[in-house]
């Protein structure tokens, strides 16, 4: 069924990712920091689906970690098996504010999350270009269209970026679709050490059924994957909303955070 490489696929969507695609048949290039994590990860998907698995540790805020994966994508050989999809899902959000905040997390965050995927977007397509087939699917987020901090800047930037690239490549049989979920039951907000259970049930959405939605809507060609109605909506009203009432609807929690004290330590997720 082809190959798919995934950043950020020892945990979250990344780790959903991984197993569904693995279920469907694909071969898997595994990308992450934690090398012992994709190892196991990689020996469990190769013995429940019997697929082809490489992995690949590189910490995408190193420059010549992005270029080995970047130099893997660019293979285009039938013989060294060709990814014919790229998920551009690692990152991680910074609980800090720009003032006072430590600038060389906020650089490695946007090396992670804007950085990357500029420059393993551009690997991909360009081999998929030349062999007229390929899809880039590229995380980002409703926060992109609300104002919490470097983190919907970020993802901002993806949402653009993909639409600007699936305009470009119109007509060569590759397409470019955002991934824009909202909050997700995964670990990211464990690691970022949020209580889940500030935010009503209704606004949680599984992993399973984000991914099967964005993997649907890559097959069929999507350039916005919004999975689920609620979150369409919630965007929909966000594009429509004055930006100064969206800025003043995130004042509130930040009032918040700095009324109890929070510590500004950086959180990956």
């Amino acid at each position: 069924m082809g190959t798919a490489l995934i950043t950020g696929a020892s945990a979250g969507l990344g780790l959903e990712l991984a197993w569904q695609l693995a279920t469907a048949r694909h071969d898997l290039v595994l990308v992450a920091r934690d090398a012992e994590r994709l190892d196991r990860l990689a020996g469990q998907l190769r013995a429940a689906a019997g697929v082809h698995v490489e992995v690949l540790p590189a910490d995408l805020s190193v420059p010549d970690d992005v270029a080995r994966v970047a130099a893997r994508l660019a293979v285009a050989e039938a013989g060294s098996r060709p990814v014919g999809l790229l998920v551009n899902n690692a990152g991680y959000g910074l609980h800090q504010r720009v003032v006072g905040g430590d600038l060389a997390a906020e650089q490695a965050a946007l090396d992670v999350m804007v950085r990357a995927v500029l420059v393993l977007s551009k690997a991909a397509v360009e081999q998929m270009v030349g062999r007229g087939r390929g899809a880039v699917l590229n995380v980002s987020s409703v926060a992109a269209l609300t104002a919490t901090g470097t983190y919907s800047a970020h993802k901002a930037w993806v949402k653009t970026f993909t639409e600007g690239l699936a305009v470009e490549l119109e007509g060569t049989g590759v397409t470019a679709t955002a991934l824009c979920p909202g909050f997700v039951r995964t670990e990211f907000h464990e690691r970022a050490g949020l209580r889940t259970d500030t935010f009503p049930e209704v606004a949680w959405l599984e992993p399973g059924r984000v991914v099967a939605r964005a993997l649907a809507d890559v097959r069929r060609g999507a350039v916005i994957s919004t999975p689920s109605l609620r979150y369409t909506l919630a965007s929909a009203l966000l594009r429509v909303a004055p930006r100064a009432a969206v800025r003043a609807f995130e004042r509130g929690p930040r009032r918040a955070m700095r009324s109890r004290g929070r510590s500004a330590d950086t959180l990956a997720a």
